[in-house]
């Protein structure tokens, strides 16, 4: 979900108030951080010290035999196809226990027991937590060895009528097929494997989020546990702060989500496009793509990419995107880009889809890779100079050794989105032009470190040019200032979870 300029740091941790603490993980969690928020209460304060409750299983045997869905332990069947994430960076996770929770109840349960033996809990949906946490206790993710509590089995996704309600572990894959069968559409992200409900959270910057606005922003209800075991039905009109950072909090410290719903609209065709550029030209196409994608009808969206590494031969320049009306407008449109960056495209496609094929088109051939990443929020235009430093930086990714593929996306953001006040959701960036994403693949097994070194020094040299921001979604340990994610929404953030969890019982790093 990019490393923190600020000064203010939090000296008490929620994960330090309880018996060494509580880790969470990325997927499936609401977030709720501030600045500078006073300290939580401690052991040695004079507040109320916490007491875990006596209802509720107390051991492993009785957490196993409380629960509908499938307690795992290492050395259980399927243990070590459960431990993994999505990237193999990872793999050497090695929880306390994984609970596969198969409704509601079973979360209930499982806080319960974290509560009873004060046992460290991690959460995931889809399991694709960018700095680890939701592993539950991988080397250098600064998560103790703790209880998984795993959405993933909540995957159901139920289409009625223009509402479509789901498990946070459904994966985009199937949240589009089952759309698709329908004839209904959300605007969500492109990976098949992505679990809804930590893209959901986080806000969900997805290839039609120009026209359909973020995934966020389309959801209407969700269905929330939180520390104390309650369950709460969620909406604007019920329990309001909730749903609100529900709405693009990222993942961390409110409550368990185990069920959402969202409106749909009726399935659009794709106009599916992409073109390339000669390297050469990557500083004319980011200065037109700039002026142009963020600022075009809204019912075009695209993302652009410069690209190095081992596995090109030159780094690369690429458009893809999106159009969601007639085609006539969108040969106009991207016409006009073309015509703008002054350089000839070494190719340049377009297919007519319907948006299940489109969806399907877009997500390729799902694969875990090692992966380095982290982010900044493009809120205005570069000048020329600043160009200068983004394609160099990108160029530099075929420098680092062992790099297989890496640089920077640009993903843009304006239409719908820009429709939503900063403060009326948690997802504060409404006026940005783009998202940013730096990335870094290698190979299986290799010292992360280089890889980390070469995303988070391409960000801290965009810092000039676009400042702290980050977004939620694309989470970086070595962000120590939750407001570069949450900006003004912060400090409304931190009192709900003040609110929700007064005890502290969630908490992960640089989360509060």
């Amino acid at each position: 979900m990019t490393e923190g300029r600020s000064s203010a740091r939090r000296t008490t941790t929620r994960r330090g108030l309880i018996a060494g603490g509580v880790g969470l993980g990325v997927a499936g969690v609401l977030a709720a951080c501030t600045r500078a928020p006073a300290p939580r209460p401690s052991s040695s304060s004079s507040a109320t010290p916490f007491t875990p409750p006596s209802s509720g299983p107390d051991s492993w045997d009785a957490l196993a035999a409380a629960v509908s869905g499938t307690l795992l332990r290492s050395g259980s069947p399927g243990w070590d196809g459960a431990r993994v994430l999505e990237n193999p960076r990872y793999d050497d996770a090695d929880p306390q226990g994984i609970l596969r929770v198969a409704n509601a109840d079973d979360v209930v349960a499982g806080l319960a027991f974290a509560r009873n033996t004060r046992t460290p809990v991690a959460l995931r949906a889809g399991g694709h937590s960018y700095t680890g946490w939701s592993a539950g206790g991988a080397a250098g993710t600064d998560v103790p060895r703790s209880l998984v509590i795993s959405t993933q089995a909540l995957d159901h996704v139920a289409v009625s009528g223009d509402s479509v309600t789901m498990g946070p572990g459904a994966r985009l894959a199937d949240v589009y097929a089952s759309l698709a069968r329908a004839g209904r559409a959300i605007g969500s992200g492109s990976c098949p494997t992505v679990g809804i409900g930590g893209l959901t959270l986080g806000g969900g910057v997805g290839v039609l989020v120009r026209s359909f606005g973020l995934t966020c922003d389309q959801l209407t209800g969700a269905t929330v546990v939180t520390a104390d075991g309650a369950v709460h039905e969620v909406s604007a009109s019920r329990e309001p702060d909730l749903f609100w950072a529900c709405r693009g909090g990222g993942g961390g410290t409110v409550g368990v989500v185990t069920s959402l719903t969202f409106r749909t609209q009726a399935a659009p065709d794709v106009l599916l496009f992409q073109i390339a550029f000669p390297w050469s030209a990557a500083a004319d196409v980011v200065r037109a793509w700039q002026d142009w994608a963020p600022k075009a009808d809204r019912q075009l969206w695209s993302t652009l990419k410069l690209l190095g590494g081992s596995r090109h031969s030159t780094p690369s320049v690429t458009v893809t995107g999106t159009w969601t009306g007639a085609k006539s407008g969108a040969d106009s449109s991207v016409d006009g880009f073309i015509q703008a960056t002054g350089a000839t495209p070494t190719s340049h496609t377009a297919t007519e889809l319907t948006y299940g094929q489109a969806m399907a088109q877009l997500a390729g051939k799902a694969q875990r890779v090692s992966e380095a990443a982290t982010s900044s929020i493009g809120g205005t235009a570069l000048s020329d100079a600043q160009i200068g430093v983004l394609v160099q930086q990108a160029a530099d990714a075929s420098t680092v050794a062992g790099l297989l593929e890496g640089g920077v996306a640009l993903d843009a953001l304006g239409g719908v989105v820009a429709d939503v006040g900063r403060t009326d959701s948690a997802f504060p960036w409404r006026s940005a032009l783009c998202t940013v994403q730096y990335t870094a693949v290698f190979a299986d097994g290799a010292d992360p470190a280089p890889f980390d070194a070469y995303v988070r020094g391409f960000r801290a040299a965009m810092v000039p040019a676009w400042g702290d921001g980050a977004y939620a979604n694309y989470c970086d340990a070595a962000i120590t200032d939750p407001a570069a994610y949450f900006d003004v929404n912060t400090s409304r953030l931190h009192r709900i979870a003040e609110q929700a969890d007064p005890d502290g019982l969630f908490a992960q790093p640089h989360w509060v």
